[in-house]
């Protein structure tokens, strides 16, 4: 593809390499302008998680807090005592 585009450029290798600089420029600009703008909106960038407390002291948050209970063991998929537990077995 390249190498026709290369080849139906006019002008010699001057007007070749200003066409291609053109191109590339048009192509970015295309891209730039309208499909990024059109696919922002599909994209999960704006996805954040943020809470009201910062974590930082004298915050308006109120500084560090301790979480008010702590969750079951039911709700947490992994060991918390070391890193190669054994697999457990589901239950049935």
């Amino acid at each position: 593809m390249y190498a026709w585009i290369w080849r139906k450029l006019p002008l010699g290798l001057p007007g070749k390499l200003i066409g291609s600089l053109l191109l590339a420029a048009a192509t970015v600009a295309l891209l730039w302008f309208v499909v990024f703008p059109w696919a922002e909106p599909l994209l999960p960038f704006d996805d954040v998680q943020v809470t009201q407390d910062s974590g930082v002291p004298g915050d308006d948050g109120g500084g560090l807090t301790e979480p008010s209970e702590r969750p079951s063991e039911e709700e947490i998929p992994y060991s918390t005592e070391s890193n190669n537990a054994p697999p457990s077995t589901p239950s049935r």
